[in-house]
C-alpha cells in the first residue's frame, strides 16, 4: 500500500503538468484538446481508482506469489534477464487481460470506464476501473511464475507498466516511423479507442504491439476513417462511478427479466453488448448505428456550475494527495474512511455536473459523513499539523458545498425552463 501511494506521489504531479502541456500544445495548434466536464470527471475517476488501489480491494484468487513459490521450475541467475522477462511477461498478460475485457460480457464492465469518454486525450487516460473487485486473470501469470520470475519484480514493474500506458492517449502526435512496428502509438491507441466499425476491437496491446500483430487483432488508423471516440452506448453522465457499474446493472436487468433459464446463464459470457431477444425487444437501448452522426454528450453547465466543478475538483485532488503523502500514518480503516468519504464527495459534484437531483441527497450523505468524520478524529486527519483550523475549514466547506449544490441545481433548473420557454 505505501510503496504504490508514494510511486503515486510522484506520477499525479507530472499526469496534472502533461495534461496542461497537451491542453496549451493544442491551443497553439487549433486543435480542442478538452471539454471542461469531460475533463473533470476523467480526472475524478483517475481519483477513485487511485483509492480503491492504494487500498487493495480487490479479492485475489490465487496470488502470484503462491504461483512462484508452488510452479517454478526455472531460477534466472541474471539479473538483467529477470526484468526484462517480467515486463515482456506482463505485458503480454496485459494484451489478453484487455482483449477477453472487450470480448467478454460481464467482463466488458471491467473496462468499460476507460472507452466512456467521447473524447481522447491525456486526461481519458485517467478513466480506470474501481469495478475490478475480484482478481480474474492469475492464470495469465503462470508462464512467469514457471520462470521463477520474484513476486517483487512483478510488483515492482507493475505500476512502471502501468504509468507507461499514459503517454499515447494524444490526438497531437502522428504516426511515429518505424516505433508503429514495435509499441504501441498514438495511432494505435486512436484505433483502439474508437468506435468506427473498422476499428472496433482493435490493438489492445498496452506497450508492445507485437502482440496484435502475431494473433490478429492489429489494425491501422486509417487518414480517410478519423476515429470516433466513446462506447456505442454512451454513458450520458459524467459521474465516473454510475459509469463504473452501468453496463453490470444492464446485464442483471437483462438476466433478470428475460424468459429463457438458459438466456439467464449465457448472457454473462456471450460476446460484449449480447442481449436476450425477449428483453431487447420489450426494453431496448439506445446505440450509435451511425458513429459519425454521435452527439457527443453534453450537460450544457453554466459558468457558476463550471466554475464550482473546478473549484471541487482542486480541492479534492488536494485531499487525496494529502493522503497519499501521510499514508503510513493512519491505520486502514481510517484511510478507508478517508477515501469512503471523496468517493461519496466525487458522486455529489459530478452529479451537479449533470444538473442531476441525484446530487442533493448525496451530498447530504457526504455532510453527515464529513461531520462524522470530524467528531470522531478530533479534527481532519491531523490535517490541523499542516494547516492551522483545518476542520474549521472543513466544516464550513461541508455547509457551503451542500447550499452551493441546491442554488445552483436552481439556478439551472430557472435557465433550462427560460431557455424552454424561448424555443418555444
Amino acid at each position: 500500500m505505501e510503496a504504490f501511494a508514494t510511486a503515486l506521489t510522484y506520477a499525479i504531479p507530472g499526469f496534472i503538468i502533461l495534461i496542461l502541456i497537451e491542453e496549451i500544445a493544442g491551443r497553439l495548434s487549433g486543435i480542442k484538446v478538452n471539454r471542461e466536464m469531460d475533463t473533470i470527471s476523467s480526472i475524478s475517476s483517475g481519483m477513485t481508482n487511485v483509492m480503491k488501489s492504494v487500498l487493495g480491494l480487490t479479492i485475489i484468487i490465487i496470488s502470484y506469489r503462491w504461483m512462484v513459490e508452488h510452479l517454478a521450475i526455472f531460477e534466472i541467475k541474471s539479473t538483467l534477464l529477470v526484468y526484462i522477462l517480467a515486463f515482456i511477461g506482463i505485458d503480454f498478460a496485459g494484451y489478453w487481460s484487455h482483449r477477453f475485457d472487450h470480448v467478454i460480457n460481464v467482463f466488458w464492465n471491467r473496462h468499460i470506464i476507460h472507452h466512456s469518454s467521447e473524447e481522447f486525450n491525456l486526461s481519458c487516460a485517467l478513466r480506470q476501473p474501481i469495478s475490478t473487485i475480484i482478481g480474474v486473470y492469475f492464470f495469465l501469470y503462470i508462464p512467469m511464475a514457471f520462470l521463477g520470475i520474484p513476486a517483487e519484480v512483478v510488483a515492482l514493474l507493475a505500476p512502471i507498466h502501468l504509468f507507461a500506458q499514459f503517454w499515447y492517449h494524444t490526438r497531437l502526435i502522428n504516426k511515429m516511423g518505424w516505433l508503429e512496428y514495435i509499441v504501441v502509438t498514438p495511432s494505435h491507441h486512436r484505433v483502439h479507442h474508437a468506435i468506427n466499425p473498422e476499428y472496433m476491437d482493435k490493438n489492445f496491446g498496452q506497450i508492445f504491439i507485437i502482440w496484435d500483430r502475431l494473433f490478429g487483432t492489429y489494425q491501422e488508423e486509417i487518414a480517410e476513417k478519423p476515429p470516433v471516440y466513446g462506447i456505442k452506448r454512451p454513458a450520458g453522465t459524467w459521474n465516473p462511478i454510475t459509469i463504473n457499474f452501468m453496463h453490470m446493472w444492464l446485464l442483471i436487468k437483462d438476466a433478470w427479466r428475460t424468459g429463457s433459464w438458459w438466456d439467464k446463464i449465457r448472457i454473462w459470457w456471450m460476446p460484449t453488448g449480447w442481449r436476450p431477444a425477449d428483453v431487447a425487444d420489450k426494453f431496448p437501448v439506445y446505440a450509435i448505428e451511425d458513429v459519425y452522426q454521435q452527439n457527443k454528450y453534453d450537460s450544457n453547465p453554466g459558468t457558476t456550475l463550471k466554475m464550482w466543478a473546478w473549484v471541487q475538483l482542486i480541492l479534492h485532488l488536494a485531499l487525496v494527495y494529502y493522503m497519499l503523502l501521510n499514508i503510513a500514518n493512519f491505520q486502514f480503516m481510517e484511510i478507508l474512511f478517508y477515501f469512503s468519504f471523496i468517493a461519496i464527495s466525487i458522486a455529489a459534484f459530478t452529479s451537479l455536473m449533470d444538473k442531476s437531483w441525484l446530487a442533493l441527497p448525496v451530498e447530504v450523505i457526504k455532510v453527515v459523513v464529513g461531520f462524522y468524520l470530524l467528531f470522531q478524529m478530533d479534527g481532519w486527519f491531523g490535517l490541523e499539523d499542516i494547516l492551522p483550523y483545518a476542520a474549521m475549514f472543513m466544516s464550513i466547506y461541508l455547509m457551503l458545498s451542500l447550499i452551493a449544490t441546491y442554488m445552483i441545481l436552481k439556478k439551472e433548473q430557472t435557465t433550462q425552463s427560460k431557455n424552454q420557454l424561448v424555443q418555444g
